[in-house]
């Protein structure tokens, strides 16, 4: 303490008063004050310094490993992280390179269709033969196929890569815009019976277009898997709250197995009416246009009763 000033971790034993020794460390510094030197000491029972140092050391250990694995998990999820990065950079490419093809190839697809359509029209407006006419009835209702099957393919395309089906929601007139859209029907699908039945009135808002399009693909499904010579009944009814559209028809019932799936892309049921199949896009595109107007289509089938899809929507679009 003269010399240094200071002492540190000296070990000896202390007597207690009842006769007993324990083991001691003290630690010691000089301070200098203005009544004079005073040495102020520390003094720790040796097992308990020892348990303490030991404690210590466990600690640091512990937080080594801790860090030691806190690194590796930290290389890991870089690693993993870089990897997704990469996969999702390929699968932007991928579904930028399915869009652009499938956009110009429905392009490319559309003007010849395009041209077979005016084509078919002009030589209808001629003086033709029963056999002729039926041949460019054939023709004209083999190019509508082709253009709902190219709008099928390019709307897929989209929800596939994350866009989802637009629409531009209007005020409508429910019952005649379904009018029309099966007046349009009757001719694609000569031979078949259709009917509309209409229930209530009101305002509603959605995009023509597409409803055009759900009700063609559900009255093209209805006449692919119905009976041959069953009716196919379309009706819109106003409710409460909701606008409903449902498209019946007779024939051979869903099977059980398909009802779950019915409404995931290239899901297709048995038919007889070969020349009406398609790609088992058809439904698929009907739940996404009626999703995009904040609603829902669902099905029944049974043999008794037949096969119903209904569409239910909001009246308005929030």
């Amino acid at each position: 303490m003269q010399i240094q000033g200071v002492v540190a971790d000296v070990k000896f034993d202390l007597t207690h008063y009842n006769g007993h020794s324990m083991a001691m460390m003290l630690s010691a510094i000089a301070c200098e004050h203005s009544q004079g030197i005073f040495h102020e000491m520390t003094l720790f029972k040796a097992a308990d310094r020892q348990r303490y140092e030991r404690e210590l050391l466990n600690a640091r250990m512990l937080a080594d490993r801790h860090l030691a694995k806190h690194l590796k998990d930290q290389r890991v999820l870089d690693l993993t992280q870089d990897k997704l990065r990469i996969t999702y950079a390929a699968a932007e490419d991928r579904a930028l390179f399915a869009e652009q093809l499938i956009g110009i190839v429905s392009h490319d697809l559309r003007n010849p269709l395009s041209a077979i359509k005016m084509a078919t029209e002009l030589l209808g407006r001629r003086e033709l033969d029963a056999k002729q006419v039926q041949i460019l009835g054939h023709i004209s209702h083999s190019a509508d196929r082709a253009q709902r099957l190219v709008a099928d393919l390019l709307d897929f395309t989209l929800t596939q890569v994350g866009r989802g089906i637009a629409v531009v929601p209007k005020p409508v007139d429910l019952h005649e815009l379904v009018a029309d859209c099966l007046e349009e029907l009757s001719l694609a699908f000569p031979g078949h019976k259709l009917t509309h039945l209409r229930h209530g009135q009101g305002a509603f808002t959605a995009d023509s277009d597409r409803l055009y399009q759900l009700i063609g693909n559900l009255v093209a499904n209805a006449f692919a898997y119905g009976a041959s010579e069953s009716e196919v009944t379309v009706s819109t009814a106003f409710e409460d709250q909701a606008l409903v559209i449902t498209v019946h028809n007779f024939g051979t019932p869903i099977p059980k197995v398909l009802l779950r799936d019915l409404f995931e892309p290239m899901i297709r049921g048995s038919h007889d009416n070969a020349e009406l199949r398609s790609v088992g896009l058809g439904l698929f595109i009907v739940r996404e246009i009626a999703r995009a107007h904040h609603g829902d289509v669902v099905v029944d089938s049974s043999l008794a009763a037949g096969t119903t899809f209904t569409a239910t929507f909001p009246r308005t679009l929030d």
